[in-house]
């Protein structure tokens, strides 16, 4: 596999086994150049199985160094590859991709560019970087190391916290709040309005969304993402929470510290959710709902009631050909009848 403009990188496997701090077995010299997966690795590629259904892949990769667990090393070590031995090699994968994106991709340039736009009144550490175009609006705070990428829009009185990044063409609206070491992705907005209107003779009169977004420590929000900011009360995402790209959050929506959400879920406004919860693909939670810590929703889901009680919850009717799924499709909608008629029998036959 080529490499990426930017990833070029030679390093010793003993560097990066002192930096993940697992147990070396093999050659420290030998020289690492990418990090790849095992089936089109090359000897100066690092790579990893996490996965014991994988394991007949060490018989034939030609890696030149693999992070195992200690039950998958000998096989390498006996063909002259080097293990790096840990007891989560999916952790330690995880680790190594940041280390690595450290020693490669190039650091944000301290200071203002000529092209960006700070307003009088706003408040920059001297540490902070905004690209081409930003804008920062008076009375915003970023606080040290935050970067505002090129297009992006920190709004009036918005409060970035340390090391967070505002990638190009996002936007953190007026009075929103994100934490430390954040990641807003291109073109997540935070802080839109919610959609909030009162029906009156036909037509629709806006309420004005007087709330803001309140966002925790750690948080990761993909691209194209719209956090609503709330009606009265901040909407809020509480530490570590981890939201994918194409995800809808209404205006009130409060979610659990380290919770995770796969692209195109959709939560309604006022839904309360717990910690360590996830959600699958194009799940969708409907709003006043409640859902307790540790549950997990599968892909395209629709949760129509609250779930108080940790675990498992599916709610997709199983693929089939078309002309089967639209038989069971039928004899769905005719259940509460037969339903209803099984009760008539069963009363005519009990003595």
């Amino acid at each position: 596999m080529p490499s990426r403009p930017g990833d070029a990188i030679a390093v010793r496997l003993a560097d990066i086994a002192a930096a993940l701090g697992g147990e070396l077995r093999g050659d420290g010299e030998r020289v690492i150049e990418r990090i790849g997966p095992l089936e089109a690795a090359t000897p100066h590629t690092i790579s990893f199985l996490a996965q014991p259904r994988l394991k007949p892949l060490l018989d034939s990769t030609n890696a030149g160094a693999v992070i195992v667990r200690e039950d998958a090393c000998a096989p390498l070590v006996a063909r002259g590859v080097a293990a790096i031995v840990v007891p989560d090699p999916y952790l330690a994968f995880a680790r190594l991709t940041r280390w690595w994106a450290a020693r490669t991709r190039p650091a944000a340039q301290v200071g203002v560019h000529p092209t960006a736009y700070v307003a009088p009144g706003a408040r920059l550490h001297d540490t902070v970087s905004v690209g081409p175009f930003a804008v920062v609006e008076a009375n915003a705070v970023l606080a040290e190391h935050v970067v505002v990428g090129a297009h992006a829009v920190v709004g009036e009185g918005a409060d970035v916290g340390a090391g967070t990044q505002l990638r190009p063409r996002s936007t953190l609206a007026q009075g929103c709040r994100v934490g430390a070491r954040g990641i807003i992705h291109s073109g997540a907005v935070i802080g839109s309005d919610g959609f909030g209107f009162a029906p009156h003779q036909g037509r629709w009169e806006k309420i004005e969304q007087l709330g803001g977004v309140w966002i925790g420590d750690d948080v990761e929000i993909g691209a194209n993402t719209c956090v609503d900011r709330g009606a009265l009360d901040d909407t809020v995402i509480e530490d570590g929470v981890k939201l994918d790209n194409l995800i809808q959050i209404a205006h009130n929506v409060h979610i659990g510290a380290h919770t995770a959400m796969a692209g195109c879920v959709g939560v309604a406004g006022s839904a309360k959710i717990g910690k360590h919860c996830t959600f699958g693909g194009a799940a969708m939670i409907l709003g006043h709902l409640q859902i307790a810590d540790h549950v997990h929703i599968s892909a395209a889901s629709v949760v129509m009631s609250s779930i108080l009680k940790p675990g498992q919850y599916s709610g997709v009717f199983p693929i089939d050909e078309n002309a089967n799924w639209e038989k069971n499709a039928a004899t769905l909608r005719q259940l509460h009848t037969l339903r209803a008629r099984l009760r008539t029998l069963e009363k005519k036959s009990s003595p």
